[in-house]
């Protein structure tokens, strides 16, 4: 969890927040009209008016302390032609959407070249170098298989209703691994079904990652941090040609 209180990096990560944020549900909406849900186009989310996908509060924690609700989209499976597969593409559209902003704007960068960048104004070189870390840091963060994130609803839509017949799962995994069983013969619902366990591990991980922060307890490991900042760098890294 990040604390900042320069405001130069408070009104960049706004500027790149609001950005990518509304690229983001908007992906969400247009591909979710594409798949037959009406919702998105009735309520006027068809638009990239940042005001109609983001939420203030949400956004301003998000640049300040690097977590936040950023916004939400209205679809849902149960409108669209193909509820499985036309859902997942509706959901990740998000984040693929924050790849693409990242990979764009890392282009930018290395043509410019790690030199040229470094001459510019502190407000333009945080803002384009920023505009490729926040939206990779999106990708990520929304990937985590927790619910409500992206990643969850991809896993669901990804899983199998059926998969193993009882007669298949071993015995000793029934006999002492029944959640694992249970799993193994119905994936896409008992995944569904532990959708509450997955949220209040999400939760717990927020509370840890802002405790480790505020307080500085060291000897447990940040998992969220682990989970989100080592990929975040090492793609940012890569998208901008740096070390």
């Amino acid at each position: 969890m990040l604390f900042f209180n320069d405001p130069l990096i408070i009104v960049v990560n706004l500027i790149v927040l609001g950005i990518g944020m509304t690229i983001h549900e908007f992906a969400h909406n247009y591909v979710g009209d594409m798949m037959g849900d009406p919702v998105p186009r009735q309520q006027g989310r068809l638009t990239l008016n940042p005001m109609v996908h983001i939420h203030p509060i949400g956004w301003l924690m998000f640049a300040i302390i690097g977590f936040g609700i950023l916004g939400s989209a209205p679809i849902s499976a149960r409108r669209m032609r193909d509820p499985r597969w036309g859902f997942m593409y509706a959901v990740a559209a998000g984040p693929l959407s924050n790849l693409g902003i990242a990979v764009v704007f890392g282009i930018i960068i290395r043509i410019m070249g790690v030199e040229t960048l470094a001459t510019m104004p502190d407000f333009i070189r945080l803002l384009l170098i920023q505009m490729v870390f926040l939206n990779v840091l999106l990708f990520v963060f929304n990937l985590l298989p927790l619910f409500p994130l992206d990643g969850w609803h991809i896993v669901l839509s990804l899983l199998p209703g059926y998969w193993l017949s009882r007669s298949q799962v071993p015995v000793f995994v029934q006999q002492n691994a029944r959640p694992l069983s249970a799993f193994l013969q119905q994936p896409a619902y008992k995944w569904a079904n532990w959708s509450q366990v997955t949220y209040y591990i999400f939760i717990g991980l927020i509370f840890l990652s802002i405790a480790q922060s505020m307080l500085g307890i060291g000897f447990i490991p940040n998992i969220l941090a682990i989970l989100i900042s080592e990929p975040t760098r090492v793609i940012s890294f890569f998208l901008m040609g740096l070390g």
